[in-house]
């Protein structure tokens, strides 16, 4: 089975990510996003974000993050919602497979899937 060749793969679609999408996007490198398995990263659970710039009177993590991906898609990253299982670095061009067992062949592939909250179980945790 013939597979298509994907010019750049990014995996995760935290801030990372999106900003990558949006540089490779505008350099015409025509990006494929594979958002993960938390879509948006950690901040789609922070609440308030003031120290980033653009945002002089700060900004709830989850709206952010959607500005992200509204920019990525613009300048056209194509987004996928689902996650990467493998990734073959040792040959060229690299072989991907997806969540859904596709084989993917990727001559650039950027991997920002950044951390995941360790929880302690506190009562506070859950009202987030």
């Amino acid at each position: 089975m013939k597979s298509d060749i994907i010019d750049l793969l990014i995996i995760g679609s935290g801030p990372a990510g999106y900003t990558a999408a949006i540089y490779a996007s505008r350099a015409g490198l025509n990006p494929i996003l594979y958002q993960g398995k938390e879509p948006g990263g950690q901040l789609t659970i922070t609440s308030d974000v003031e120290n980033y710039p653009g945002y002089p009177n700060g900004v709830q993590g989850p709206e952010m993050m959607i500005d992200f991906q509204k920019q990525a898609e613009r300048f056209g990253t194509i987004i996928k919602g689902g996650f990467i299982k493998s990734v073959n670095l040792s040959k060229y061009p690299f072989e991907i497979i997806d969540d859904n067992d596709k084989n993917l062949i990727v001559n650039s592939v950027i991997i920002s899937t950044g951390a995941s909250a360790k929880w302690l179980g506190l009562e506070s945790e859950k009202k987030i």
